[in-house]
């Protein structure tokens, strides 16, 4: 593992503010880029619930289906994907099959499961990324949870509805 940069935490900040932007749109708060090697943001993509009510479009595995359409595996292999929250475990799959090299995630699954609770929208499923992406064959470099604090402030309120 590299490691927690600055450049890490100014990323992860810009997809709070995605998760953020999510909420206002009418969805729930999950938020996610995908910068490549370089710093440049290639995808940002906010949770996509609404207004279908479709419960597999989650932010990251949004932006791992348009990573896989629009960007080469080169770009991917060294590409991180900065969540609001842990991928969870469809998201996990779809960012390994998708080929990106690295993730950082700000709240936890486990934290985030005590903020939903047993909301119906959002079954959090208490598995770490980390382990799906360990079943797998080549390594995905996983650094959260991070700013866990500032990333649960989106949820505040938004559960108990």
């Amino acid at each position: 593992m590299t490691g927690t940069t600055e450049r890490d935490e100014h990323f992860l900040r810009l997809s709070f503010t995605v998760a953020r932007r999510s909420l206002i749109h009418g969805n729930h708060p999950f938020g996610c880029i995908v910068v490549d090697a370089d710093g440049e943001v290639l995808i940002e993509t906010e949770n996509g619930y609404m207004p279908a009510r479709d419960g597999t479009a989650h932010a990251e595995r949004l932006a791992a289906t348009q990573a896989c359409r629009t960007l080469s595996r080169e770009v991917l292999a060294k590409a991180t994907l900065y969540s609001s929250a842990e991928p969870c475990a469809m998201c996990a799959g779809a960012i390994y099959w998708a080929g990106i090299g690295r993730v950082v995630y700000g709240l936890s699954e486990h934290r985030l499961r005590g903020v939903t609770g047993n909301h119906p929208e959002n079954p959090t499923l208490d598995l770490p990324c980390r382990q799906v992406f360990a079943s797998g064959q080549r390594p995905t470099e996983v650094i959260g949870p991070l700013l866990e604090d500032e990333a649960a402030a989106p949820h505040d309120g938004v559960w108990a509805r």
